[in-house]
Order: structure tokens, then sequence, then C-alpha cells
């Protein structure tokens, strides 16, 4: 267990986790050295999305050999994703290590996510080890003064590394075995075992991936998972490299992976403990905080038949994301479909993208909201959770509404501060009086901001205006008062639940008008004329009308007595009148998505 080193990746997104974590494998002989073409081909990010975004979405274990001083050491590293919305798969990744790397691009600098990972490693007692990246295109003292006050450290404990080229690689192994503490446990107690990830694999079932604290797994053993109650054979265990390496038996400290042939996705918790059957721990090991999603929105198959596969390939998806949550719903324009909470805007599209290209399900996906508490009047239950729209309780049976404020911290460059600060004021944002310089030219500043305001463009806004320069992280504040009203949105005088959302008096008819216009231009003509109003709290204050595609009934009319003419015409003006009261408008599936892109939002 001395010669075991567990660690972690952490930084701001783009910095260069996934890159670093490859030549840590090449300089380990874990993979072959590759040749300078495929250096870009990033080994953990393996999931297609990951290598079209270029960003890391789920965080990947692997485990290394490296020798010092005449000693093999085992190191399990786990890499994190940097985007704001994956901070839940850092703190899982945390939780299982006692030391962390935390890696600044000397190109760009210390940025909002670093320091809110920074911040959560050192909440866990983790020992940090602080790299400065991309040494080959730019250096600067004023990025490692940053980080000597930021970290708390000299100038002299930071390593300088390039990973594209491999240079200082070496210098990292060496700090990780020297300054990182081995794990501690007891081998011979009764078995405990955090459950970080789990995935799951169409022939094996669910594969759980673990960390021990005390005890052993070996295969063969009745295992155990506490808060289920289940108890499984382990068919097979092993140890994480690129690939699952099996192995008989997993000692204290280590990570590893168990196949159980589990089928039932719900069975395995991520944060669970796993204990021996025969002689079970006495308590569980402390999981993690169970995660709060902040984006709520429907989710509906583009054909009704693959409801059942729908659910299916979302209780796959959460067995690998635990922060997906999803509630059965039904729509009358849409259909069958979930409710479903995500982190963020990004963690939405990661998932519908998921779901498309993983397992094939075609999904609808309806504009996101967050999260209310609406105060009624004369009821037993005077507060209720509001997650969705249509769930709105008529106006006139409301005390108050509040909804969720979020702390966000910016860094910028000291020449875009007027034109950030003006933006957060128009998002309804106030600012924060604690202002730090981390140099003489970039500046920290804090907004309490409404989270419904930063949930659509405020990351490109902020990007747009700061020429990339920006960078923000957010903290969950609390509720607060606030005065919202409901927009409901009628095509052919039907109510359109799933394009209904809840905004601000001051926006909201803007918004109205907005996004009549945008369905006017989504929506294609029909036989019939189609009328689009849009209604806050019960009064219509915006419409526009599709016109209907017509057939020249009397084109083959030439001359001849008017009233045969006449005659075409009120018949075909009968009928479009008659389809007008039958027929079925079609939405398509773009115009749900096309609503998100609307500016100001």
């Amino acid at each position: 267990m001395n010669r075991i080193r567990n660690f972690c990746i952490i930084a701001h997104i783009d910095h260069g986790k996934s890159t670093l974590a490859d030549r840590l494998l090449e300089v380990t002989k874990t993979v072959m050295k590759r040749s300078s073409d495929k250096k870009n081909q990033l080994l953990l990010d393996d999931m297609e999305l990951e290598k079209e975004r270029g960003i890391t979405i789920k965080s990947h274990a692997v485990q290394m050999e490296y020798q010092y001083k005449n000693k093999v050491y085992t190191l399990n590293l786990i890499d994190t994703p940097g985007h704001v919305d994956f901070s839940y798969e850092v703190s899982r990744s945390i939780s299982a290590c006692e030391g962390a790397l935390l890696v600044v691009d000397c190109t760009k600098s210390v940025q909002s996510q670093t320091i809110s990972h920074l911040y959560l490693a050192l909440k866990k007692n983790l020992v940090i080890v602080p790299i400065l990246n991309k040494i080959d295109i730019y250096h600067s003292d004023d990025v490692i003064e940053e980080m000597t006050r930021l970290v708390k450290c000299k100038s002299e404990d930071i390593i300088s590394v390039s990973a594209k080229t491999g240079f200082g690689i070496k210098n990292i192994l060496d700090k990780i075995v020297t300054c990182i503490p081995p794990p501690k446990g007891n081998p011979n107690a009764p078995l405990q075992a955090i459950i970080f990830d789990s995935i799951y694999d169409a022939f094996i079932g669910v594969v759980v991936f673990f960390r021990i604290k005390n005890g052993c797994l070996q295969k063969g053993q009745k295992l155990r998972f506490m808060s289920t109650g289940k108890v499984y054979y382990a068919y097979e265990t092993g140890i994480l490299q690129l690939k699952r390496i099996p192995k008989n038996k997993i000692e204290t400290g280590e990570v590893g992976y168990v196949v159980s042939r589990i089928k039932n996705t719900h069975e395995v918790i991520v944060g669970d403990t796993i204990t021996d059957d025969k002689s079970p721990a006495l308590k569980s090991i402390n999981g993690f905080e169970k995660v709060k999603p902040m984006v709520f929105s429907s989710v509906y198959p583009a054909d009704p038949d693959k409801y059942e596969e729908l659910r299916t390939s979302i209780e796959k998806l959460k067995l690998n994301d635990s922060s997906i949550t999803f509630f059965p719903e039904v729509s009358p324009a849409l259909g069958f479909g979930f409710h479903c909470g995500f982190l963020g805007l990004l963690h939405m599209e990661i998932v519908k993208d998921r779901l498309e290209r993983e397992y094939g399900i075609f999904v609808i996906i309806t504009i996101p909201s967050v999260s209310y508490r609406v105060f009624m009047k004369k009821k037993l239950t005077s507060m209720i959770i509001v997650n969705n729209p249509s769930d709105f309780p008529e106006e006139e049976k409301i005390i108050k509404i509040e909804e969720p404020y979020v702390l966000i911290s910016i860094l910028t460059k000291k020449i875009f501060l007027g034109k950030i600060i003006s933006l957060c004021i128009g998002k309804r944002g106030f600012m924060m009086e604690n202002q730090e310089y981390l140099t003489s030219d970039r500046i920290k500043i804090s907004f309490e901001i409404p989270f419904s305001e930063i949930i659509f463009d405020f990351y490109d806004q902020l990007k747009t205006i700061s020429k990339g320069y920006a960078s923000f992280d957010y903290s969950f504040l609390g509720y607060r008062s606030s005065d919202l009203k409901k927009i409901t949105v009628l095509i052919n005088h039907q109510k359109i639940e799933p394009l209904s959302l809840l905004v601000h008096k001051s926006k909201a008819f803007f918004m109205a008008k907005k996004i009549c216009t945008e369905l006017s231009l989504l929506i294609p003509k029909h036989q019939f004329i189609i009328p689009i109003q849009v209604s806050v709290s019960g009064r219509i204050i915006a419409r526009e009308t599709i016109k209907s595609l017509r057939k020249n009934v009397i084109e083959k009319c030439y001359g001849g007595d008017i009233s045969r003419k006449q005659k075409l015409l009120k018949k075909q003006k009968k009928g479009k009148k008659k389809m007008r009261q039958i027929g079925k408008v079609e939405i398509p599936s773009s115009a749900f998505m096309n609503l998100l892109k609307i500016k100001n939002f």
C-alpha cells in the first residue's frame, strides 16, 4: 500500500489535462510512444463527442507503473472534466484520491474553474502539485506570481512542463511519488469499497468502478451493496488501464472494477459502499453529496413508438451519469416523454447527443427552465416546487414566487470590465463590492444573479465581449422573491405547453413578441391559415399568422362564365375552413431547439 499513489488532474477547460494524461501514459510505458501526427488523438477522451468537441465529459481512471529509485510504484490517475457543467464528475474523482495535479495554461493564466476545483480539492485535504503547462508557447512571471498566491507555495515548487512536447513530464512523476501520500486503510478490516463510477455493457451488464478504503476484494467473493442490500457474486475483478485487465485480488487503496452480471441499472448507486456479505462492515463510507439538477427540460422521442426505448436508454445513461434525473410526463402535442433535470445547458446537449449516437434515439427537447418556489393562498401545502412551466398555478392563487440565485465569479482583463458589468446588470445581477486584483491587469469580480438569466446565452455573450479572455464559475446561493410571469403559446388556438416558459415581468412583452416572430418562421405552411398567439398571465399580447398554401383551382378555367370560377373558389374556401377546424399543425423538432438561440433569452 505504501507504493500506491491515487491522484487526479484538475484544471479549467482546455488547459491541457487530457494531453498531459497522454504524456504520463507514454513516459510510464503504459502505452507505446506514438508518432507526432497522432499526438492530438487523446487516449482517455475516447468518447466520440469528446473528440469532436475537444473537451472531457466523463472522468476516466487508468493505472500506471513507474520506477523511482529502484522501486516500482502503482499510480492511479483519474482524468477529470474542466467545464462548469461537469463539476460533479470532478467531485467524484477527488473523493477517490489523495493528491491532485493543478494544471494552469501559461497562455491563459488562472481561470475561474481552476480556483473552484482547487477549493474543492483543499476541502477534501488533497495534496496539491502545481503545474504550469504550455511553456513551449509562452512563459510569464505574472502567471507564476498568480499561482504562488493561489496555492500558497514558492515559485520553485511549480513544475514547468509542455504536455505537447513531453518536456518536464518525468519531474511530475517524481513529484507524485515523493509528495502525494499513499492511501490509508486497514487490509485486515472488513471490506469497504466506495463506488465512484459505473458503465453499462450490453454483454456483461453493469461494470462497477470502485476504490477500496479497507479490506480487499477477490474474484468469487459474495458482495453486498450497502444502500440497496442487494448481494451479488464477483464473476470478474480487475484493474483499469486503457482496457480492463482481469486480476483475482484488489488490495487496500487500489482502484479497480467488478463485474457481477447486474442487469438492473437502478441497483447500482454512485457513492454506495461495497462490503463482504459474510462479514460486512458496520457502516458505509461517506459517499458523495447528492447532486441537485439546475436546469429542467422535457424530453420526447421524435418517434412516439420509441418511448420504452427512450426510458431504457436514459436509465443506462443515468448509470454512467448519476446527475440526470427523470420522471414520466405526457404532452397533448408531443405524446409520452420524460421531464429531466440537468446540470446545465452543455450537459443537456451532451445527453441529447449521446442518446442519438449511442442508442439511436432521436429526441425533441423543450425550452429549459429552472426550479421555482411558489407560495399558494389557502392551501394545506403552502409552498410547492415548480420545475416545469406547464405546472405553474393560476396567478390569482399565488402569494409570491421565489427563483434561485447564484453567485458568479468572473475573471477578466481590466479593459473588458465595463462591458462585463453592463452585461451582468442587464441580466438582473447585483455587483458585490469585493473586487480582487490577481495582477495589475487581471481582476476577479462577483455578482449575485438569477440562475435563469445565465443558463441560456450568458457564457457565449461573456466570451464575445471579452474576446475569449473572461471565464466564470457559479455556486448556488438560495431562493429570492421575484415578479415572474408565465408565457403560454397557442398555435391554431391550441395551448402548446412544452413551449411555455417563465420570465421576469420586465422581459415578458419582449419575449412574447420574439417567440411569435420566431415560430412564424420555423413552422412550415399548411393547407389552412395558422394563427400563432402568445399570452402572458392569460392575456393575448402578441400574434402572428402563417398564411395557407393555396392551390390555384381556377387555373384550368379559360374564359367562360365568371360564376364557374366563383363556385370553385367558394368550394375551396369551405374546404379550408373545415380543415382549419380538424387539421393538426405539425411542429418540427427544430422549432424547440431554435427557440433556445433567441438572443437576450
